[in-house]
């Protein structure tokens, strides 16, 4: 039995470090951690700073389809498997660093209105 766990262990992480090391620009950085719990199978991934967007994808699309590829692996090994993407450390990848917590400033319809230069 634990060849057979052993097997599936091997399957799921070469199949994402496979995938995720032909999506980005710095295959090295890729870093993948499998833990086994009551829920099933947590793959944590780390990737280079500068290719968190190529694995999210726009939208969330890549990462999305990498997780129900990553759930077929799993259904044919009777296991469920999640991906947790981890954020590099000292990234603020959803800010620009000048941008603050603080949202802008709301306009009026006219100030709407005249930035769409309809004249």
């Amino acid at each position: 039995m634990a060849r057979y766990l052993n097997k599936i262990m091997i399957d799921d992480v070469q199949f994402l470090e496979y995938v995720v090391k032909a999506l980005v620009s710095h295959p090295d950085d890729v870093k993948i951690k499998r833990t086994v719990d009551e829920m099933g199978v947590l793959m944590t991934l780390d990737v280079n700073r500068e290719d968190m967007g190529k694995i999210i994808g726009r939208a969330g699309n890549t990462a999305k389809a990498i997780r129900i590829l990553l759930r077929v692996v799993g259904m044919k090994n009777n296991s469920r498997i999640n991906l947790k993407i981890n954020e590099p450390a000292g990234a603020d990848l959803w800010h620009s660093p000048s941008s603050s917590n603080t949202p802008p400033a709301s306009k009026t319809l006219d100030e709407a209105m005249d930035d769409l230069n309809l004249d």
